[in-house]
């Protein structure tokens, strides 16, 4: 059997624990064909470019 809590955890305690699970913001980069928003490391999804090189069709 593992090891078990000697006392209690308020509730102030326990919510500090699981505010860090919160979603983060996401920050898009701008791209540099067309200039629509975009997340970064991924195809653009109006013009289908990345890194400068056609890699999917527009859709």
């Amino acid at each position: 059997m593992g090891a078990l809590p000697t006392k209690k955890l308020t509730r102030a305690r326990q919510r500090r624990r699981f505010v860090a699970y919160k979603l983060k913001p996401v920050h898009p980069s701008r791209c540099p064909q067309c200039g629509s928003a975009k997340l970064s490391h991924t195809a653009c999804p109006n013009c289908g470019y990345y890194k400068g090189r056609l890699v999917r069709e527009a859709g």
